[in-house]
């Protein structure tokens, strides 16, 4: 497991918001009384680049965001099973370019939505899956898997064969596909039954840390660098330094924190705008602190708070460029911050 060096000193950002950008509420929604852990904003195709997504309860809702402040439904799914409580939903596409929704949570089974055709396609659990020809193709578990709930997944931004996964296991695992992409090209070609297809079990990722000592709730790839956060009031970003020749060790060299006060419960997470040149992170308290993320010291560009905003805040999604904020929360109020246009 990697360890951290001695002598490696974090650079702390300030918390005196620099004002680069300033906000303001353009809008507020009320979807229900049951929390919104999830929303997310289509980075997938430029055509829907300000449609966004969210999800709570047995509801997932796709939304607009319209001139002016204005939000437009667009499309609402609501699962059969009124006890489902769905944690997380992301933007995906098929093999034509037709926009995809897959949202899981509470009954461990993800629903894949054709926003097109407003068709739901079903599977039963958490894995790397074609959702094109239906296939199960690597399951990441086993003897170097995750030993407790995993609650976020990236893809490198630049390395396909790449992957970053954290959870309540307090661990951070980097996998590689690389060994095994012959089974997601095989998957493509597969003219059997789905449940016939020789799913591979990865069982060692080929890196794992250890940066924070409870929970992670979520983790982005910054480039070769890793943004990760967990219960500890701030946002960390590190580098992992493998060992090539002994996978699943190395070291780990923490650059900088971007401290969240007041951010000290877990399932509540960060997101960046489409260049990752910004991190928007909500707290407990119903405020948004925006960090920009490449700067060294880390700069704080604004902190976000409105009077009427007091609950705690599970996610955050930023526009591709950062120019339009939205938060959920766990009293089922969706908000909306956009730029102040510069004078």
């Amino acid at each position: 497991m990697a360890k951290i060096p001695l002598g490696c000193e974090p650079v702390v950002g300030s918390l005196t918001p620099s004002k680069k950008r300033e906000y303001r509420v353009t809008n507020r929604l009320q979807e229900g009384k049951r929390p919104i852990y999830a929303v997310v904003f289509n980075f997938i195709d430029s055509r829907y680049f300000n449609a966004f997504a969210t999800a709570g309860g047995n509801r997932v809702t796709v939304y607009q965001c319209l001139e002016g402040g204005v939000i437009a439904v667009l499309q609402s799914y609501i699962d059969e099973d009124k006890d489902e409580s769905f944690y997380t939903v992301s933007w995906a596409c098929n093999i034509d370019g037709t926009p995809f929704l897959v949202a899981g949570g509470l009954n461990g089974i993800i629903r894949v939505i054709d926003t097109g055709s407003e068709k739901i396609y079903k599977d039963e659990s958490v894995r790397l899956w074609n959702i094109h020809t239906g296939i199960c193709i690597l399951i990441f578990a086993g003897a170097g898997g995750h030993r407790n709930e995993v609650l976020s997944v990236d893809f490198h931004p630049s390395d396909i064969y790449r992957i970053a996964s954290c959870g309540m296991d307090n661990t951070v695992k980097i996998w590689s596909m690389k060994e095994f992409w012959t089974y997601v090209e095989k998957s493509f070609t597969w003219t059997d039954l789905p449940s016939k297809f020789p799913t591979k079990y990865v069982q060692f990722p080929v890196f794992i840390a250890s940066v924070h000592t409870n929970y992670v709730d979520c983790n982005r790839w910054i480039g070769d660098f890793i943004l990760s956060k967990s219960v500890d009031n701030e946002l960390v970003l590190w580098e992992p330094k493998m060992k090539e020749q002994s996978p699943g060790e190395g070291t780990v060299d923490i650059l900088q924190k971007y401290p969240v006060p007041e951010c000290d419960i877990w399932f509540i997470k960060f997101s960046c705008d489409f260049h990752y040149k910004a991190a928007a992170v909500g707290n407990r308290e119903g405020k948004i602190y925006v960090w920009e993320v490449q700067s060294s010291p880390p700069v704080l560009v604004a902190r976000l708070s409105h009077v009427q905003s007091k609950s705690p805040i599970r996610l955050t999604a930023m526009s591709f460029d950062g120019s339009t904020i939205l938060c959920c929360c766990e009293d089922g109020t969706i908000w909306r911050w956009d730029v102040v246009a510069s004078s």
